[in-house]
């Protein structure tokens, strides 16, 4: 038997500054299955213990969009310093075959074997407290009514720069930096959230670190419970010490040597048939909620498993992990600390790839059920879809093979062109596209009363239109685009980054920001070039209109002045209830995508007007029912649930199990319908959409549309 050995190890180059990349920590090259992996400590075959001395950073997050007192409204983890260090993250606990030891120690011995003596244990740590001041447009605080509790909703790459601005390297050292019921987006854009924190090596100081929440009192929506959180974070750092946060952020940077890569795996069969395909080829979480173990992937915040133990007097809720052997097929165990949450090895994917392109010569494959016919008069309820023309298997989906039930359809997209000057869009179709087929296709449409828009922008794509002396070129762009094809109207669908707040443009009646104010001129030169009829819709995602509630500046909020200063000429506005990260209603609780609570609560935003950034002296007024329609994603929202909200509020009759409570019971009979992202997804799915919501809201009787509520109803 080996003699046990208590031994402090600390890499002298990294203490020289070896350099970004390698982190603070020990760390060793294991092999996983003939997978070579790095994990924190040193290799067992040297037994002994290693421990990591830590440095605790309590995080006192001041948020600026929430003022008391004229002071920001604070989250503060100094209170939650002594359950942490009682917890199993510090603190010994029976783990069965790993022993009794900490947390990470026990997860690491279940991977890289338990042999006696052989341990990573986290130091007693020092206890160093820092502030973040959170600016308007960097996070917002959330409040449920019923019960008082409280939940952040944070910019996870500004709170790391923040931290470490004030917490210099620290060698031979892993900071944990905790902060108090705060959920986290990425990547600038709060339509990816959410996550509890962050990991890996911080950018700045080539310090290795873990950014986490501790739970509280129970914050609204949230199912994980104290260290639940950190315990994920720390778990995938184990994983994959050497991650870079920052990079995969999108910053450019070339990837850090080290950085566990796994060969690309597949949704284990726990998941209940919701995920398809790959998820990835990193044993962390390099984007959001893509973890092996998370059990509910229509909800922002997640939501994964957990074990429960007892330590120093209290109850701990542990994260259920995959273990390295699940990701690289190995032996078991695959999972931790419950090994039977995990029976098998991670399933194989091959490397993704788009099929290849087809061609008009090429249509799309009958579908196993039939389209539903078209069937009465207009009656002012519509059912709107985007249009790729990505077809089953690569094939052409053409415009004239769509459903009939589809009343408004808008073709995405007419992209920015990057290499021309500033304001110049031009149309970018699947490629394989017969354009000619395709204008004869809108006009084939529009003689059947169809009408056919051009989405400008979507996702991922950046536009500005920063100067005037611009105006021109993006009118004269526009319009070239919409007489050489024949379109109705033009689509709005700039998204974060696009469209954001400068600083200190805080009224939404009068803008400051030049490329908001620019574009709003340019939108009424092109209305009045075009006449009356032209239609104009604006397709904000969440944060762009409900996040103008909790907080206005930056990206929330950001399609408010826009749809004010239009809002004489808008044909209609189609949130996108799917880009969209937790919000409050008007009720006063939070709510998160995937229910017809939120798809009500947050279209009544519109409906009934709301308080900008929750100042009540600065009230956005509401937009009419006939110029509202209520925006779903084909794959993510399921029929029965957008027929509900549909239902719901059109006519006021709530599915079973709704509490979100409409300001009119009777519904909103003027509310035009349901947008949906794809009718080229929908068709994918056999018409599911289509067949069932087309013919719902077709059938409505027109409506007239009910005032706001009076004050006493709010």
């Amino acid at each position: 038997m080996r003699t046990a050995r208590f031994l402090l190890i600390v890499f002298s180059a990294l203490a020289a500054g070896a350099g970004y990349g390698q982190g603070t920590v020990p760390t060793f090259r294991y092999n996983a299955d003939h997978h070579p992996v790095t994990l924190p400590g040193r290799t067992p075959a040297q037994g002994g213990t290693t421990v990591i001395p830590t440095v605790l950073v309590p995080v006192r997050l001041q948020f600026d969009s929430k003022m008391v007192a004229g002071q920001p409204f604070p989250l503060d983890a100094a209170q939650d310093v002594p359950r942490v260090l009682r917890s199993p993250v510090f603190s010994t606990v029976s783990f069965g075959a790993e022993g009794a030891t900490q947390y990470a120690d026990a997860m690491l011995r279940a991977t890289a074997g338990t042999g006696t003596g052989w341990h990573t244990l986290l130091g007693q740590p020092e206890v160093h407290p820092v502030t973040v001041e959170l600016p308007v447009g960097y996070g917002y605080i959330l409040t449920s009514r019923s019960t008082g509790t409280l939940l952040g909703v944070a910019d996870a790459e500004y709170v790391q720069r923040a931290i470490f601005r004030q917490i210099p390297r620290q060698d031979g050292k892993l900071v944990i930096a905790l902060t108090r019921n705060t959920a986290y987006y990425t990547y600038g854009d709060a339509t990816v959230c959410c996550s509890w924190g962050t990991h890996g090596v911080d950018e700045a100081t080539g310090s290795s670190f873990v950014l986490a929440s501790y739970l509280g009192a129970s914050p609204p929506l949230v199912e994980e419970r104290d260290v639940q959180p950190l315990t994920e974070q720390l778990a995938e750092w184990v994983n994959d010490p050497l991650h870079d946060p920052l990079f995969h952020a999108g910053f450019g940077k070339p990837q850090p040597a080290g950085e566990n890569i796994v060969p690309p795996w597949r949704w284990p069969a726990t998941q209940g048939g919701e995920h398809e395909g790959c998820g990835g080829d990193s044993p962390a979480t390099r984007y959001v909620l893509q973890d092996p173990t998370n059990t509910n992937i229509r909800s922002d915040l997640p939501a994964g498993p957990a074990s429960v133990v007892r330590a120093r007097g209290m109850t701990w809720h542990l994260a259920d992990v995959a273990l390295m052997g699940w990701y690289t097929a190995g032996a078991g165990p695959y999972s931790f600390p419950d090994p039977l949450l995990l029976l098998a090895a991670a399933g194989r994917c091959s490397a993704h790839r788009h099929p290849s392109p087809g061609s008009a010569d090429e249509p799309a494959p009958p579908p196993a059920v039939a389209a539903v016919p078209s069937a009465g008069a207009k009656n002012g309820h519509d059912l709107i879809g985007y249009w790729t023309g990505n077809g089953p298997g690569g094939t052409i989906l053409r415009l004239r093979d769509i459903s009939p039930q589809w009343d408004v359809i808008i073709v995405a997209f007419a992209n920015v062109n990057h290499q021309a000057p500033e304001g110049t869009l031009r149309m970018d179709m699947q490629p394989g596209l017969d354009l000619t087929q395709m204008k004869e296709d809108i006009a084939w449409l529009k003689n059947r009363g169809k009408k056919v828009l051009i989405s400008l922008g979507g996702g991922g794509e950046y536009f500005t239109l920063a100067h005037k002396a611009s105006i021109p070129t993006f009118v004269k762009s526009v319009t070239q685009i919409v007489k050489e094809y024949g379109f109705d109207g033009i689509d709005l669908d700039f998204e974060s980054p696009s469209l954001v707040l400068d600083s200190g443009d805080t009224d939404f009646r009068h803008p400051k920001t030049p490329s908001v104010v620019n574009l709003i001129a340019a939108l009424r030169q092109l209305h009045k070039q075009f006449g009356p009829d032209f239609m104009l819709t604006l397709v904000p995602e969440g944060p762009q209109i409900p996040g103008g509630y909790p907080s206005y500046g930056g990206q929330f909020g950001s399609y408010l002045p826009l749809l004010w200063g239009v809002r004489d000429i808008l044909s209609f506005v189609d949130v996108q209830d799917y880009n969209t990260p937790p919000f409050e209603g008007l009720d006063g609780e939070v709510y998160q995508l995937g229910s017809v609570n939120y798809d009500a609560a947050m279209t009544e935003l519109l409906l009934q007007g709301f308080p900008v950034g929750g100042h009540a002296g600065d009230f956005f007024p509401p937009v009419p029912a006939d110029k509202v329609a209520v925006g779903f994603l084909v794959g993510t929202a399921t029929p029965k649930l957008v027929s509900g909200a549909m239902q719901y509020l059109i006519t006021g009759k709530a599915p079973e199990g709704v509490t979100y409570r409409l300001r009119h019971p009777g519904g909103y009979p003027g509310l035009i319908g349901a947008m949906f992202w794809t009718i080229d997804g929908d068709r994918d799915e056999n018409y599911a959409f289509s067949n069932l919501v087309g013919p719902q809201l077709h059938g409505y009787p027109s409506g007239s549309q009910p005032g706001p509520a009076k004050s006493g109803e709010r």
